[in-house]
């Protein structure tokens, strides 16, 4: 196996880290742990790992403000765990940069397969350097930045990506599960709310009233990325 990836479990459950440990290493992941969210952050500062599994509930510092802290730094892919189910719960991780959100107790082949598929898509986007530039608007792929009239916006990867994918293709319309399936993948167990979330982000970032391009609604259909000739 080529791996030699890092992925680091934060959890205070010490039975749920070495089962997902098991697994995880069974693939030729190399595995790391920490049963508490401060000792989360600095592990994640020194080993820099490929990817983090995190779970939600834990004492003193939880998995919303290490998932929070972490990508304000970082684009590293995040799993959340949670023995919540809720949408309500779900969005807001996904609002915070997550990249996805497996809810106890899972199956660990499941788990796997997402873990695999999120590297995979990360792995994917480092490829090459693009840049597109647009009149007050310029996304550069490689370096995941976003300057907006000569300001740089700050954005969680999942933000970032929709934007490119959108300005890489403007004009053209996307259903919400066209967005679903290019974007979080087709393995992504997410639903279209997800979509609506993440779009008002970018319009509450981006639409600042720019005559050349403009993220729009398309009723009944989805969204678009508008540019005037």
């Amino acid at each position: 196996m080529e791996h030699n990836t890092k992925i680091l479990i934060i959890d205070d459950d010490k039975n749920i880290c070495e089962l997902v440990s098991l697994y995880l290493a069974k693939e030729g992941y190399e595995v790391m742990f920490a049963y508490d969210g401060r000792t989360g952050i600095k592990m994640f500062e020194e080993a820099k790992p490929d990817l983090i599994v995190l779970d939600i509930m834990m004492p003193g510092m939880d998995g919303w403000e290490v998932c929070r802290t972490i990508k304000k730094a970082s684009t590293v892919p995040i799993v959340m765990l949670s023995a919540k189910g809720e949408t309500f719960d779900k969005v807001l991780g996904l609002e915070l940069g997550a990249d996805d959100y497996i809810v106890k107790p899972f199956d660990g082949k499941e788990l796997v397969a997402r873990v695999k598929a999120i590297l995979r898509r990360s792995t994917d986007t480092r490829d090459e350097e693009e840049e597109i530039k647009l009149p007050g608007l310029i996304v550069n792929k490689n370096k995941y930045t976003v300057i907006l009239d000569g300001e740089t916006v700050e954005m969680p990867p999942k933000e970032f990506l929709l934007l490119y994918h959108f300005v890489s293709n403007p004009n053209k319309v996307f259903t919400r599960e066209n967005l679903l399936h290019s974007i979080w993948g087709y393995d992504f167990y997410g639903d279209s709310r997800t979509v609506d979330v993440h779009i008002k982000r970018l319009r509450e970032k981006i639409n600042n009233g720019n005559p050349n391009w403009e993220m729009k609604t398309v009723w009944g259909i989805g969204y678009k990325f508008e540019v005037r000739s």
